[in-house]
Formats: structure tokens, C-alpha cells, sequence
């Protein structure tokens, strides 16, 4: 059991030193930045897939899943205490009808923990929500360097779990999320005489600090259909939320270096956000349903299919609001599966590898200049199997897709994610046999 934790600290440290900004897509530019928050990439390697529940992985998008039936390996005695920790590598191609550029970035998405206690199980981890990053430039009718936008931030959460096996067919379970982090963007404005530029330029600067609880529902269902046959099915449901954002506005004169781009602040003053009633907001979290079926052959073969609906049109904070895009109601079909050749196979180790596929169609409830903001992605992915009860295992997932448009002198971001996990398994707790 040390050495598990060693490695999933190391992994988790590891991803922190080498990450850069959580985003680098421009459409962070909006709202409370982009989602992240996908799931494990177990659950992202199927296309987004979430109503498969199983004792070896953790499925925190979920809550129903942190209880669940013993295992009959362990004479029906106890289940294993589940970790699971992860992070991924993005690579993004930004296209317009006249250009495209290239970023990148490096996240941790997630750590948790789930343990079993009798028919109930305790969840809890903490998992990036939204990221802001994006560097992003405007030029006036004479072709000059107008405008400069720059972001950083996102919101995160801390989440503590039940669920509780009512029957061996059905779970039910809640998370309470704890919601904080801060959102800093600024704006500078360069000005210019006769076309020349000016000695000093204005800059706005703003920063959000977030905070606020929300709870999230869920169920999952399971029975037999044949012998071999079952059925899954799944529902979770997030009601519309509040949290806190304590703003802050500073507006500055700024001297820009010709050479390095660099920003030299002269002068500061804070504005009055208080006389505004901006100071401090409410921000709406947006309600969220999502359900889902699936049939399979147990530890051989899974397939199904997952519609979400948010409630994106209730999105509100003054202090985000922008004028040519606006929230409307999103959506995302999911659609994907596994299989597994022969989890008891002992002469092929490439048999017991967990084959993972899907595709997601998205509505992200984004409307910019009138076009809706879509995106689409295709993954795959493997679950290597590792320590001696094969219950333990490494995942390594690759996604493919699009999002947005080159209309309406909008972007379209053409992604490549990698994304890797630990999911470690270990029995914590034994019945005596003997006194």
C-alpha cells in the first residue's frame, strides 16, 4: 500500500511541475472558462461515457458508484478501496479563414478516493471544473495592434461523496462539492495619433474570486437480461446552484516595450464596483440531467449511450457579461463501450488489456456573433492491467476532434488530447476467521 501511495504523489507532483495554463483554447475567453470536467479517462476514453460502474474504477461523475456489491473473489466479504489519479496533454491547431497557430497544455485533472463501508461508500477528491487560458489580439481598420486580451484561472472542486447499495440491483448516492478558485483576465487598449502610437496605452484588469457548494444525484441500475446478458442504466441529476464571486476592477496606464511586448504599469486606480452593486455577485451555476443505457456481457464487453442536458441559459454574473454571446441550453450525446478478450487469461497478458472507443456530439450552449459554439470528439483508449491481482490498472486514452467554427470571424480549434491515469486497487479491510 505505500508504494501505491508513493507512486500516486509522485504522479500527481510530477503533473504539477510540467503543467502550464489548464487551457489554451480562446473560447475560455467566456463565461467562467471551459469545462473540464469530463470525467476520468476511463470514462472520456468512451466517448464521455459515464453510466458504467464497475469495483475496480472510480466513477465520480457518479456518486451512486462509490457503493456497490462485494466481490465474490472475496467471498462476498468486502470490495477494494479505489484511488485514481490523472492528467492529460493537449495540443490545439487555431484556425480562422485567413490564418491558423498552435498551443498546447499540460493539466492534473483529478485525484480520489473511494472506500468501501459495508453496503454504503465514501467518496471524496478534488477535480478542476473550468480553466481559463488564452492569449488573444485585435487590430483596427489600418491593420494596428488594437487590442490585447490575456486570461488565467478556473474553477475547482473539492467533493465529498456517499452512495448506498439499496438492493444488489440498485445505487443511489449524493456528492457535496465545495467550488472555489478565481478567474484573472485583462484587456489593453493601445492608442495611437496619426497613426503613430502613444507613449502610454490603458489597460483593464479584473479578477473573480469564486466560492460555493453544489450537490449532485445520482443512480445507477443493474440487471440480468439472459444468462449472460445485462442491462445497465444510469441518472444523475445537479441542481442549479449559487456561489460567491468577489470581483475586484483596477484600470491602468501602461508603457508597452516595441521589442519584448512587455508591460510597464505607470499608474493604478481601482474602480468603484461597490457603488455598481459588482463588488460581490452571485454566480448561477446551471442545473444538469444526464441519463444513460447499456447492455454487456460482465467483464467481457460493455456498449451504450448517454444524453446530457444543461440548463446553460441560467449561466448569470454581471460581471461576465459580454455583448455578442449569450448562453443558451446545452446538450452532449455520448455514445461508446469496452472490451475485454480474457480478464482471466494467464498466458496473454494482451488479453487481459481493457479496449476502450466512443464518440461525443456537443452542444457547449455557446453562441458567439449568432453561431452556435459545437464540438466533436473521437477517443480511444487501453486499460493495462498492473500488480498481482490484475485489479489494479494504468490508462492511457487519446481523443480526437473539433470544436467551434471559422465563421462569423470566429476560431475553429482542431484538438489532440493525451490523457493518463492510475487506478489502484487494495484490500484494506479483513474479516477475522480466527479469535
Amino acid at each position: 500500500m505505500i508504494k501505491k501511495l508513493v507512486i500516486v504523489f509522485i504522479v500527481v507532483f510530477a503533473f504539477q511541475a510540467q503543467a502550464q495554463d489548464g487551457s489554451a483554447s480562446p473560447y475560455s475567453f467566456y463565461g467562467i472558462g471551459s469545462l473540464k470536467f469530463k470525467g476520468t479517462v476511463e470514462n472520456r476514453s468512451m466517448g464521455g461515457l459515464s453510466i458504467f460502474t464497475d469495483s475496480i474504477h472510480v466513477n465520480f461523475r457518479n456518486p451512486s458508484g462509490y457503493a456497490g456489491n462485494n466481490l465474490k473473489v472475496w467471498n462476498n466479504e468486502n470490495r477494494p478501496v479505489k484511488f485514481t489519479v490523472g492528467g492529460s496533454s493537449s495540443h490545439l491547431n487555431l484556425k480562422t479563414e485567413d490564418d491558423s497557430q498552435t498551443a498546447n497544455s499540460t493539466t492534473f485533472d483529478y485525484m480520489a478516493l473511494a472506500v468501501p463501508m459495508g453496503k454504503f461508500g465514501l467518496g471524496f477528491g478534488l477535480v478542476p471544473y473550468t480553466s481559463v487560458g488564452y492569449k488573444l489580439e485585435s487590430s483596427n481598420a489600418d491593420g494596428s495592434l488594437d487590442q490585447r486580451f490575456r486570461g488565467q484561472g478556473g474553477l475547482n472542486k473539492a467533493f465529498l461523496g456517499l452512495g448506498y447499495q439499496i438492493t444488489p440491483k440498485l445505487g443511489v448516492g449524493v456528492d457535496a462539492s465545495y467550488n472555489f478558485g478565481n478567474i484573472q483576465n485583462s484587456a489593453l487598449q493601445f492608442r495611437y495619433e496619426d497613426g503613430q502610437p502613444l507613449q502610454y496605452h490603458s489597460r483593464e484588469n479584473n479578477r473573480s474570486n469564486l466560492s460555493g457548494i453544489n450537490l449532485n444525484f445520482g443512480m445507477n441500475y443493474k440487471t440480468m437480461l439472459t444468462k449472460k446478458l445485462q442491462l445497465t442504466t444510469a441518472l444523475t441529476y445537479m441542481p442549479k446552484s449559487n456561489i460567491n464571486s468577489d470581483n475586484e476592477r483596477y484600470f491602468s496606464s501602461v508603457v508597452v516595450d516595441p521589442f519584448s511586448n512587455q508591460e510597464a504599469t505607470i499608474s493604478t486606480i481601482e474602480a468603484d464596483l461597490e457603488s455598481q452593486n459588482l463588488r460581490t455577485t452571485d454566480l448561477t451555476l446551471p442545473s444538469q440531467i444526464s441519463f444513460g443505457a447499456g447492455v454487456g456481457v460482465p467483464q467481457k464487453w460493455f456498449a451504450g449511450g448517454e444524453y446530457t442536458f444543461q440548463k446553460t441559459s441560467e449561466f448569470d454574473n454581471p460581471i461576465f457579461t459580454i455583448g455578442n454571446a449569450e448562453f443558451v441550453d446545452a446538450s452532449t450525446i455520448a455514445v461508446g463501450g469496452f472490451y475485454i478478450p480474457d480478464y482471466k487469461s494467464f498466458s496473454s497478458y494482451w488479453k487481459r488489456i481493457v479496449y476502450r472507443a466512443g464518440v461525443r456530439f456537443e452542444n457547449t450552449g455557446l453562441e458567439i456573433n449568432n453561431q452556435t459554439i459545437n464540438e466533436f470528439g473521437m477517443s480511444f483508449g487501453i486499460g493495462l492491467p498492473v500488480g498481482a491481482d490484475f485489479f489494479s490498472n494504468a490508462n492511457i486514452g487519446f481523443e480526437f476532434g473539433k470544436r467551434g467554427t471559422t465563421k462569423a470571424n470566429l476560431i475553429q480549434e482542431n484538438f489532440m488530447n493525451l490523457q493518463i491515469s492510475l487506478s489502484l486497487n487494495d484490500r484494506w479491510f479483513n474479516k477475522r476467521k480466527y479469535n
